[in-house]
Formats: C-alpha cells, structure tokens, sequence
C-alpha cells in the first residue's frame, strides 16, 4: 500500500519518520488562529480584571510552553531542539477577537510547523480557560499555518 503520507510504511503501518539523514537547516514556522468573544470579555482581557491574572501574559507563556511540549502531545513528532519561539496577540475590538500568531524556529532536520500550531492552540484554550466563567460561548477558529522555511521544501506561504 504505497502512500504519499510520510507518517505510513510501505504496508500502511503508522511510524515515525527518519530524519537521521536528513541535512540539518534553519527552519521557521508562523501559524495563526482567532478567539471570538463577548465584546465584555475583551474588554475584560484589556482592563487585566480578570479573576486568574494577566490572560494575554499567561497565555503567551502557555503557547511557549505548548510548543515545547509539541512531541508529548503528537505522537509521531520528533522532539526538537527549539531555538526560538515568539508568540504575539494582536486585538481586533471591531471584530471583539484576539488572534495569536506564533513562530516557532529550530536548526535541525525536520520542521517546527506542529510546534508553530501547537502554541496557537494552546495559547487560545488558555484565553477560553482564563474567560470561561464569563463567557462560555468563546469560539476558537481558524487555527492554520501562515508560513514555513527551511529544508528540502523550501519556503511555502498560505495562499
């Protein structure tokens, strides 16, 4: 059963990737997600009223740490030797969401773009975590990789 899909063998068994042979480069991966909420509860998250803390400053290390954790929680990630990752919230009081847009990098031979996308989901369940008990209807959406770099691939931007 030949497959395009990496992660499957030739007989279409799951298995993890060698990337023994593969020429370590400098790989970078940004990946962007939205929460939508009450238009109260953001302005909650502006005011830092809220009851557990500083939403924004702990979800930002909460991304960070998600990242981090990437191989723990995908079961055929290679952990990987972060060498950076940046995390940032951008407010949209129009729209009443925050986005997270996240940019994980590493020297090695496989990419950080489940590490990129871990960090925004991780980072919003943290902002619904920290609202929830004024705002249950939150939506997270739109979790998606923007940007990759580094490696035999090359660069890719989401159209």
């Amino acid at each position: 059963m030949p497959s395009d899909l990496t992660h499957f063998d030739g007989a279409g068994q799951a298995h993890m990737v060698d990337v023994g042979g593969k020429t370590p480069t400098h790989r970078v991966a940004v990946a962007r997600g939205r929460i939508r909420m009450l238009r109260d509860t953001l302005a909650l998250i502006l005011r830092g009223d809220a009851k557990k803390g500083d939403v924004l400053g702990i979800a930002r290390i909460a991304a960070i740490q998600g990242a981090k954790r990437t191989s723990d929680l995908i079961p055929l990630c290679h952990p990987l030797s972060l060498t950076r990752v940046t995390v940032d919230f951008l407010i949209d009081q129009e729209g009443s969401s925050v986005d997270c847009v996240a940019r994980a990098e590493t020297l090695g031979p496989t990419g950080v773009e489940m590490e990129a996308l871990t960090a925004v989901g991780v980072g919003l369940l943290t902002v619904y975590d920290m609202c929830k008990a004024v705002d249950r209807g939150m939506r997270i959406e739109d979790i998606h990789l923007e940007e990759k770099s580094g490696g035999r691939s090359g660069h890719w931007t989401a159209a």
